[in-house]
């Protein structure tokens, strides 16, 4: 892991970005929040597009204090945003090339075009490149500057549905397949669930909370801060098997879910969002219900949330879990923590945008 140690302030008008933190980064680390928590105001600043008051430091190298400032082009950082700032008078060739010779690396240039799907298009001008097309030429190019860092903001939030998921698909295998830590700017839930390993969650400029991604979407207290989005449990799971009924049969720590759709071969590591509000629980296996995954857990803790309604919180076989239900229920069921229940899936999502 590389550190990251901020602690800097930034004055806007009607804003203050004002963040004091020492961090290990690796793989990728979500920066959310909602619209104007700062999150891309803080990226501007690690990458020294923007100067703010204070210091910070990453892997040991100071890029900022009082009276010291390296520039960006110095901090070997790697950027991709929301639309890709390619180079129009150049084709793909050429804008991978360019950053390949600043690196060093000209002999990575096919190995990399191969890598991003980009061997058809090389002589291609940038300009008559697709939305998904561009951000693969973009992804390419960052990796080809041999970063320390890679910065990324939203940088599939202008893209259609299918460019989405062939773009995430190239960021997962970077997360995978690389050791260089990316920051990520979204403010999609879903889209971090599938991406981050783990989350700094943002509020009008501070940080409201940073751990590991399953721990911070189960987060209560944290709810505000996704913009309404009821946080959710993280289920990190693995195809088993397509049972002969056509349903997909996914292995975790607290058993067997079952899904309609078809998620990879057998293997296949997927994440699975499960919305509170999606589980219901009982204290009897119950019967004669169309629901497919009914699983068997305990009562970890009950927390009140608003005067009608209570999160309780599961373990499931070691893995975490959480269930929206009323008071009224909890003590109907006689709940407490330590309690035997089953959980009761209404709905199963991939997490994925």
């Amino acid at each position: 892991m590389t550190g990251l140690d901020l602690n800097i302030r930034l004055q806007r008008l009607n804003f203050t970005l004002e963040i004091d933190l020492d961090i290990a980064l690796s793989g990728i680390t979500a920066l959310f929040g909602r619209s104007g928590a700062g999150k891309s105001s803080l990226l501007r600043v690690i990458g020294g597009f923007e100067r703010a008051e204070g210091r910070l430091r990453y892997g040991g190298s100071l890029w900022q204090d009082r009276g010291h400032f390296v520039p960006p082009y110095r901090r070997g950082v790697a950027t991709v945003f929301q639309s890709p700032t390619l180079f129009a008078h150049l084709d793909v060739a050429g804008n991978l090339a360019f950053a390949a010779r600043r690196a060093g690396r000209t002999g990575d240039l096919a190995a990399m075009a191969g890598r991003f799907g980009l061997t058809a298009l090389l002589k291609q001008p940038v300009h008559t490149l697709s939305g998904g097309e561009a951000q693969r030429v973009a992804l390419a190019r960052a990796l080809l500057t041999d970063p320390k860092l890679i910065l990324m903001d939203e940088p599939i939030s202008a893209l259609d549905q299918a460019a989405r998921s062939e773009i995430l698909q190239y960021i997962e295998a970077l997360r995978d397949e690389t050791k260089v830590p990316i920051l990520y700017v979204s403010h999609s839930v879903a889209e971090v669930a599938r991406l981050a390993d783990r989350i700094l969650l943002l509020e009008e400029g501070r940080v409201l909370g940073f751990g590991p991604t399953a721990a911070i979407l189960s987060d209560n207290a944290a709810g505000p801060a996704f913009g309404g989005e009821e946080p959710g449990s993280l289920i990190s799971a693995r195809v088993a098997a397509m049972t002969a009924d056509g349903l997909c049969a996914l292995r975790f720590s607290g058993g067997t879910i079952l899904t309609p759709d078809p998620l990879g071969a057998e293997g296949t590591e997927v994440r699975l969002l499960i919305r509170a509000r999606d589980v219901m629980l009982a204290t009897e296996r119950p019967a004669g219900i169309s629901a497919l995954n009914v699983l068997p857990a305990t009562v970890s803790a009950i927390e009140p949330v608003g005067p009608v309604s209570a999160l309780v919180r599961l373990d499931c076989g070691g893995t975490a879990l959480g269930a929206r239900i009323t008071q009224r229920s909890v003590k109907a069921l006689g709940l407490t923590p330590g309690a035997p229940c089953h959980a009761i899936l209404k709905t199963v999502a991939l997490a994925r945008d």
